[in-house]
């Protein structure tokens, strides 16, 4: 009974109950308009035309576009009017104005570095148009003089971090998509209230329907009053708005703006494997000691000034470090951000331009393959063309029909000279990209939709850093645990199936 109590109580259950209630008026309403109005579905008619004329003629991804045209179409009165609330960009004109401060507040802290640029064009045009694309659209600058070192695993990449933060002097910057109470949290939490009770300033940034379903309601309160400085990022409300459909997505954590931390990591149990939520669980984290760092405390300190409201100067957070020497053989590390309201799909096209430049091995690890016709082709065209594709994917889904509409793309990337594995042991949720030895992603940018045009994301692009070796043998090693998808089991798929995953992946976009 306590149980029960506890969940017609959360938070979660009573949003979800207003947003029925709210639904239900408006398609009652609806089919009273319908009923007893013509005129009124003849307006309809013209408005959804109106809309769809306005869809097409929008930057959106085209499968975005086509998966709210053909109901658009079909029900018109239903699909323009649910378009209306969940379609467009969720934020009113002052707050997309207010998040231009981003983007005014990255340039102004974030030199270009042109020495390193020419560093790199000189030694490979492959790698500079890359990172110079990151340089003007993700206002990240590429750096020399950072180490960066891999975590294969979540529990390796808990004992870094756990090291990390008791090692604080200054501050500690946090921002993560989920955190759940337990063991890991619990742990990191000590640790962040000894810091608060040294001295350290201590700043979280949490998304709200991230952390719905796994922090107590007024949460930021309770860490407010432990002296850790919080701030929510699109605080869920019981109303339907699209506003939702852009969520913070990105991992970060900066301490002291020397060392930082991204990667698919979430502060929560499973990610460590202290529970088994859907069989073994394989992530991976990155961590940065360098100048490269001062990027990840720019986007930190960014997002935070939009949410909370204030301008603050971020110069008493940057330390100092030596004058930039691009002869350093560490090789290039280049953080970057990607925001969904710029019209600048940052991760898509970094993912794109790594694909595309491939010429011997391209290997990716991803938690969900739901991508649209643009990278279905660049990916077949590598492997057309002589490079070794391989990509591992879950074999224990986290979200059943995610991984179905994952599925649905096997046989076309397969006949294409894809190899294709899952891996066996359960869950992979890393987010990593390794191409000829030389070029890596890691990061938090899924290969969905979701992740590539509309949430809040970061990562890491490395050029001929030392750390690629070990995301490239991390990835064989992975392979060792993996089952190859074959076209024979593809095409054993009964029929049904196929209808049901075709059916999912026209919906994909907005999944």
């Amino acid at each position: 009974m306590k149980q029960i109590i506890q969940i017609l109580t959360h938070r979660a259950t009573t949003v979800a109950f207003a947003i029925f209630v709210q639904l239900s008026i408006l398609i009652y309403v609806i089919i009273r308009f319908n009923r007893f109005f013509s005129s009124f579905y003849g307006a309809m008619l013209i408005l959804s035309g109106i809309v769809v004329v306005l869809i097409i003629n929008n930057k959106s991804n085209p499968a975005y576009k086509l998966a709210w045209i053909i109901p658009i179409l079909v029900l018109p009165i239903f699909g323009v009017i649910f378009y209306l609330i969940f379609g467009h960009n969720g934020l009113s004109k002052k707050d997309q104005m207010k998040m231009q401060t981003i983007e005014q507040k990255s340039t102004e802290n974030l030199e270009k570095q042109p020495e390193v640029l020419n560093y790199i064009k000189e030694r490979s045009l492959r790698a500079y148009v890359q990172s110079k694309y990151i340089s003007d659209y993700a206002y990240s600058p590429p750096h020399t003089c950072t180490d960066a070192t891999y975590y294969p695993t979540g529990e390796s990449f808990f004992d870094a971090l756990l090291d990390a933060l008791n090692r604080a002097e200054k501050y500690i910057f946090m921002e993560y998509f989920i955190i759940q109470e337990g063991h890991m949290w619990d742990r990191i939490l000590n640790v962040l209230v000894e810091k608060v009770a040294s001295g350290v300033e201590v700043r979280l940034i949490y998304d709200d329907i991230g952390c719905i379903l796994t922090l107590p309601r007024r949460y930021a309160a309770s860490l407010e009053a432990l002296g850790i400085k919080t701030a929510v990022f699109n605080k869920f409300s019981p109303h339907m708005s699209s506003k939702h459909n852009n969520r913070d997505h990105r991992k970060i954590t900066v301490i002291d703006g020397l060392i930082g931390f991204t990667g698919g990591i979430n502060l929560a149990d499973e990610y460590i494997n202290r529970y088994e939520k859907h069989g073994h669980w394989k992530d991976s984290a990155i961590k940065l000691e360098g100048d490269a760092v001062w990027s990840f405390t720019v986007m930190f300190l960014s997002l935070w000034d939009y949410i909370k409201h204030v301008d603050e100067d971020f110069a008493p957070y940057r330390p100092v470090f030596g004058a930039i020497n691009p002869e350093i053989e560490k090789g290039i590390v280049q953080p970057f951000t990607d925001n969904p309201l710029d019209n600048e799909p940052v991760g898509a096209s970094i993912y794109m331009n790594i694909i595309t430049r491939a010429q011997e091995t391209l290997y990716i690890k991803s938690p969900y393959l739901i991508i649209d016709n643009e990278m279905i082709t660049a990916l077949c065209l590598s492997a057309k063309s002589g490079v070794d594709v391989r990509i591992i994917t879950p074999s224990v889904p986290d979200k059943w029909y995610v991984h179905a509409t994952t599925r649905s793309y096997y046989k076309q990337l397969i006949e294409a000279g894809i190899k294709i594995y899952e891996y066996s042991p359960g869950f992979i949720h890393e987010k990593v990209i390794v191409s000829d030895g030389q070029f890596g992603v890691i990061g938090t940018v899924n290969l969905d939709y979701r992740s590539l045009y509309l949430h809040f994301e970061c990562g890491v692009w490395l050029y001929k850093a030392p750390c690629i070796q070990s995301m490239h043998d991390d990835f064989l090693s992975t392979l060792t645990l993996c089952k190859a998808t074959t076209l024979e089991s593809c095409m054993k798929t009964s029929f049904f199936v196929r209808i049901g995953r075709a059916l999912l992946r026209f919906f994909a976009p907005l999944m």
